[in-house]
């Protein structure tokens, strides 16, 4: 199941400390299946982001069936990293349809 990783456009930024470098590194490294979908840097204007999520920070991980998943970068990269990705919980708050 391909998944979406919305994250911000400073895709160049390639260090440990970058919460959207993060996620994404451990999705690569377990080869999951995945689109990026690049946002504003300014959490001002991530108005799109806040109507799927809920709230204005990435990395946010759509997936195919409008399931959403939030949470601290450290947290996600640990979720990915164990194979547990799917079983990962929705916030509360706004969902895609």
């Amino acid at each position: 199941m391909a998944v979406k990783l919305h994250r911000c456009s400073l895709t160049w930024v390639k260090a440990g400390f970058h919460p959207c470098w993060r996620v994404q590194r451990a999705l690569d490294e377990k080869g999951v299946d995945y689109e990026v979908v690049e946002g504003p840097v300014l959490p001002g204007k991530r108005h799109d982001l806040e109507r799927l999520s809920g709230q204005r920070k990435f990395p946010v991980i759509e997936f195919e069936d409008g399931r959403i998943y939030r949470e601290e970068s450290a947290e996600m990269a640990a979720r990915i990293r164990a194979e547990q990705l799917m079983s990962a919980p929705s916030p509360p708050g706004p969902q895609a349809p």
